[in-house]
This record gives C-alpha cells, structure tokens and sequence, in this order.
C-alpha cells in the first residue's frame, strides 16, 4: 500500500508516538474496504503501539483511531492518503498523546465546549484545502470527548455525496446540517460557533510602530522587515496566508524550484514567529481612521492604534456577476479545479476565463470529466501558447471565444450555462453541471471608501516608498497598482513598505 520511501518517513513518525492506538475497522469485500485493510495492518506491522480491532462503525469502509478502551471520536470513512496522509499521521501521534501544536488559549476554548458537537467533513483526495478543515476538528476530537469528526472520501461515498448535493470541498456537516464550506483554521471554526475573542482583549494593547494588515506574503514580509528594525510591529488578518493557501503549484520563487501554496504558508507562518510579532488571526478590519494616530476597527468593535500602517490586504477571486453565480456556488459553480473537479467525474462542465489559470482548469478538468467548454470573453485566449497547444490537443474539449456568460442556470443545483455571442448577438444555452470560474482578481480594498485614492478597479495606489495618499499609510501585494500580481513581488512591495514605514517613523 505504501511505498519505500513513504515507509522510511513514516517510521520515523511513528517513533514520536507516546501511548498506545487501536485502529477499528468496519470492512465490507469492495476495493475501497481492502486497500484500508492493507494500510492499517501495514501500520500495525510498523508499530508496536498499534493494534488493530475489527468493528461495526456507522460507515462502511472506515476505520476509527482511538486509545484501548476509549472513543476519541475521530473516523476516517476512505482511504486517507494523497493530501490527507498528513492528517492521519498527525491524527495517530495526537491520539497516542503527543500534545496538537495549538496556542493555550485555543485549547482552552475547545475544552470549555459542553455541547454535543459531531462533525463530518466532505473531501476529496486531490483538495489541498481539505487537510487543514480535517486536522482543525480532530484536533478539536482529541481535546474535548463531547466532539467527534468523521473525515468522508466523496469518491468512495459517491452516493451519499450525490443525495446531498455536495458539490464542493471540503463541505463540513454538524450534528446533520451544513456547516461550512472551503478552508477554514481551527480559529474560524471557533468563531462560527460563536466562541471568539472578546473585543476588551484587543482595546488594552499597546500603540504599535507598524500594523500590518493582512498576512499573506506582502504583509509576513513587511512585518519581518518592520520587526527587524526593533520597533513595535503587529500583524491582523482574517485568513493567515491569505490566497496563497489556495494556490496549489508554485514554481516561480527563486531559490525554492518548487512548492505548494499551503506549505509555503507554514513557512511563512514559522518565519513570522520567530520574532516578536504580536499575530492578531481570524480578525476582520473594518475601517482605518487616521487622527493623531491611525486607529484600526475590527468587526468585534475593538480599535487598534497604531503609528504607522501598512495594507496588505491581497486580492479574491473576481465574479462573473450573473444571475446563478451565488445562488449555485459550492452548488455546481466552483473555484478551484483541484479541491472539487473530481467532484464532477463523468460530467459536463465549463471554464469561465482563457487566461493561464482558466486554461489550465481546463486541461485538468479533461482529465477527469466528460466534456469541458471553455468560455473567452474576448476573440482570442491569452494563455501562454504552450497552455494552448496543450488545450486544443484534447479530443473533450470545445472552445469558444468571444462570447459574454448571460446566466448560470439550475434547480437545486447547475444544471446549465447560456451564453452570447458577442459578435451576433445570438444567444445559446448548454447543459452542464458544473462551472468553474477563473477570470482574476479583485483587490480586497472595498472596506476603505475613499480614505484613500484607488484605481477604477479598487487598487491602492502606491509610490516607490509603498506609501499612500494618507501620510502614515503604507501598502504593499495584490491590494496596490502594482503592475504585475505575483507572490515574489509581493514579498518585495511588503519590503518596500516597511523600510518606507520605518523611514516615515524616523522622519516624523
């Protein structure tokens, strides 16, 4: 089941295991059912702290993860490898004992819950979103015996995939009913369960040097280059990472030939703490006031002062904006080809956008389902050619230029896309189930109005420094008029508007 290689790493895992695990496990004769045989008797060949018990759990194929003689609520109903292999080993290690890598405060949060939480999260095994919704709530399984997560392989459980209309991952049920749907940290999780960090936390902290807005990799680089300087530096952010948790491949940052947009992340999130960053996470900025100092508010009401400030809030993905978008999404109408294409399996799907991102969709998606239309608002695509060359040599796929997207239409979920040739007028409408939507970014500037100047199209506009139409205030990444959008230019706009920060604080 595991190769040589996968062996030699996991051994060594294994040897951090402090307790005892029993691995239950409810098998029917079907392949699925077998190859988890295979992996838990070859994990108990491994260990001497593994045993392995055959049992009737609700799902079949699955396996438990539990201490002799007790529940500790986590069940894995599929194969947890590809992506999800890092859970089940961080799942064996936890469970025998070895304390999660989570802040005192989080764990005290997850134990104080006496509800009845039980939790049963949707995924795929190519999503490199999923692990980190799968890890959070087994975490959460392993500290507090009143919550229990059950991770489910959409492809091993089609049917019940199908029944309940999931058609995006990871999708998190509680106690039978949808939760949540994409990424989320254990923080997130938290604060939709209504258990979060009181805004008098928040108003007693210190005036900060630099307040750095966003945490992704224009703002983990501003913050390192301000905090470097000796001066009072803190981080605030929704989403640690930002949209770089949802690239996958990234082959473009000199010095690492390649990586992944979750692993980078850890990398940044590891590099940030090894200074004294105060890391305000899972907060979202309201607006930005500047008076003698510039004052931040945050959605829970507490205000954060600060000297200085540097934006660097990031970018979204840009909508369509036409009818059926919203109401369909996670419901047909998706993002990201490699956390929900093989959701879509034998079925007929299109990609919004002609552009690298969209191009590349598409040639994944062929791979997976049974036709891909591609949609180009403009006469020609503007991937790169080789993209092209790649596209048009695949026999499943139909392209079209120069169309407009009209409607997104559907029941419970899509079931359709109607188009206009712009050049005719003349309108068309194909059946599908899914579409996918990659036409850009959008910069995340809307909660600023106009307190400071932007482009037409929402973007902060900058000068060398980093610096803004609003004296004090710094920006850097995705959010600016910077030229091109791209993760190592960001680091060096975030570098830029630390160093031009720390100037304006020496000047001033």
């Amino acid at each position: 089941m595991l190769d040589t290689e996968i062996k030699q790493q996991l051994a060594q895992y294994l040897e951090l295991m402090e307790g005892d695990i029993v691995l239950q496990v409810s098998a029917g004769k079907d392949e699925t059912s077998q190859n988890i045989l295979k992996l838990v008797n070859e994990l108990a060949s491994m260990s001497s702290r593994i045993t392995v018990e055959t049992a009737a759990l609700e799902r079949t194929p699955s396996f438990c993860v539990n201490r002799p003689n007790e529940n500790t609520g986590i069940t894995f109903a599929g194969v947890p490898l590809g992506h999800e292999f890092t859970s089940l080993i961080m799942a064996l290690l936890q469970v025998s004992g070895r304390a999660p890598k989570v802040e005192q405060k989080i764990i005290d949060q997850i134990q104080g819950i006496q509800d009845q939480l039980h939790f049963e999260t949707y995924i795929s095994l190519s999503c490199h979103n999923c692990p980190d919704v799968v890890q959070a709530l087994n975490i959460m399984s392993v500290l507090n015996p009143n919550i229990t997560h059950t991770m489910i392989d959409g492809a091993a459980f089609k049917a019940e995939v199908e029944k309940k209309n999931i058609m995006a991952v990871p999708t998190v049920y509680l106690n039978g009913e949808v939760f949540s749907s994409g990424r989320m940290s254990i923080e997130e999780i938290l604060t939709k369960l209504g258990i979060g960090t009181d805004a008098s936390e928040f108003n007693e902290k210190e005036t900060f040097d630099v307040l750095v807005i966003g945490a992704g990799s224009a703002g983990c680089s501003a913050a390192i280059y301000a905090v470097r300087k000796g001066i009072r530096t803190g981080i605030v952010a929704e989403r640690f990472g930002g949209q770089v948790n949802d690239t996958l491949a990234i082959e473009n940052i000199i010095g690492t030939k390649a990586t992944e947009g979750p692993k980078f992340v850890a990398s940044l999130e590891e590099h940030v703490k090894d200074y004294p960053i105060d890391v305000i996470n899972n907060q979202r900025v309201v607006s930005l006031t500047k008076k003698e100092l510039i004052e931040i508010e945050l959605a829970n009401g507490a205000i954060l002062k600060s000297k200085t400030v540097i934006l660097a809030t990031g970018a979204r993905w840009r909508n369509v904006g036409v009818p059926g978008e919203m109401e369909f999404k996670n419901k047909g109408v998706a993002y990201c080809p490699h956390c929900d294409g093989p959701l879509f399996e034998g079925k007929n799907v299109a990609v919004i956008g002609g552009g690298n991102s969209g191009i590349e969709a598409a040639i994944d998606l062929a791979g997976i389902v049974k036709h891909v239309t591609v949609l180009e608002f403009m006469p020609e695509l503007k991937a790169d050619q080789v993209l092209q060359d790649r596209l048009y040599s695949l026999p499943n796929v139909t392209v079209l230029k120069n169309v407009q997207t009209k409607e997104i239409t559907g029941n419970h979920t899509v079931n359709g896309l109607t188009y206009v040739d712009r050049e005719t007028g003349e309108e068309t409408h194909i059946d599908l189930q899914g579409v996918f939507i990659l036409i850009g970014l959008v910069p995340n500037t809307d909660w600023l109005g106009d307190t400071l100047e932007k482009t037409r199209i929402g973007e902060i506009v900058v000068d060398k420094h980093g610096a803004t139409t609003i004296p004090g205030v710094f920006a850097a990444g995705d959010c600016t008029d910077s030229a091109y959008k791209q993760i190592i230019i960001s680091m060096g706009s975030g570098a830029t508007a630390a160093l031009g920060a720390f100037d304006y604080l020496i000047r001033n």
